[in-house]
């Protein structure tokens, strides 16, 4: 089986791979700089599966920042009905694109 860790990056929990492509909430870094993922939540190495209470100690992931981008547009409608009122809010979240480049 391959290796793979749950790590949690942006509030977001992830499971990942070597290689695989994630996006997360905003973070800092500019692109094709690497980030250290220092939240494991469970590393499973091929044989064996370690779970984190919180955290796996000494595990860490090392990722790519690929870019920034935005989410797709949401849209937020309230109406009363028989009252003449309408409220439409859109909102577009944040992102960043992540490759996993390790898991040590």
């Amino acid at each position: 089986m391959e290796a793979y860790a749950v790590v949690e990056a942006g509030g977001v929990q992830n499971r990942v791979t070597v290689g695989s492509v994630i996006e997360v909430n905003r973070m800092t870094g500019e692109p094709g700089a690497e980030i250290e993922l220092t939240c494991v939540r469970a590393l499973h190495t091929g044989s064996e599966l370690k779970i984190g209470m919180p955290t796996v100690a000494d595990a860490k992931v090392i990722a790519t920042v690929l870019g920034h981008k935005r989410g797709d547009k949401l849209i937020h409608f309230r109406k009363n009905r028989r009252k003449g009122y309408e409220r439409r809010v859109g909102h577009r979240q944040e992102l960043t694109v992540l490759k996993i480049k390790s898991i040590a």
